[in-house]
């Protein structure tokens, strides 16, 4: 039997405030990146759950999502490692605190930066992933989805089952 195919699913933050968008600067085996506020959906959390805990570890600031922007698919090779990942992306727009006084930011996160969107279309070379600008774009073009479209089904929470 083959191996099922199994995509990385991600949650991004697209925090827009005066004009500006908030990215962060992360290193990564391809060198020093930018990106949207993102990371990887825990077992156990909704995909809601998922970019309010990754805006705050990479940012210290509390996110908010107001909506849904869109679920995105994209493949990446690692040129470093030759790994082909596929990622399923949920990004959420939304507002954010202040950062938290003396908050320490993510492993990996070099600082945050906010950037115009003639700023951020200079540095697509500079981007993590092509859906840093695409996710940008769909927000500036007005793209808005209510936050119950992505339903969570309680068994996400219920405790792993063991299997003998």
């Amino acid at each position: 039997m083959e191996e099922r195919w199994k995509p990385s699913v991600t949650v991004a933050a697209v925090i827009e405030r005066d004009g500006s968008f908030l990215l962060v600067e992360e290193h990564t085996s391809e060198g020093l990146k930018l990106n949207n506020p993102a990371g990887h959906l825990d077992p156990g959390e909704s995909p809601q759950q998922g970019v309010v805990r990754e805006a705050l570890e990479e940012t210290g600031c509390i996110f908010t999502p107001t909506h849904l922007l869109g679920v995105y698919l994209s493949r990446f090779h690692r040129p470093s490692t030759h790994e082909d990942v596929t990622y399923v992306r949920f990004a959420f727009a939304g507002t954010v605190s202040d950062p938290a006084p003396g908050w320490v930011l993510d492993q990996g996160i070099v600082r945050t930066l906010w950037m115009t969107p003639e700023e951020i279309r200079a540095s697509v070379d500079r981007h993590r992933s092509p859906l840093v600008l695409r996710c940008i774009e769909d927000y500036l073009a007005g793209r808005s989805y209510p936050l119950d479209v992505v339903s969570t089904d309680p068994t996400v929470f219920a405790p792993e089952i063991k299997t003998a």
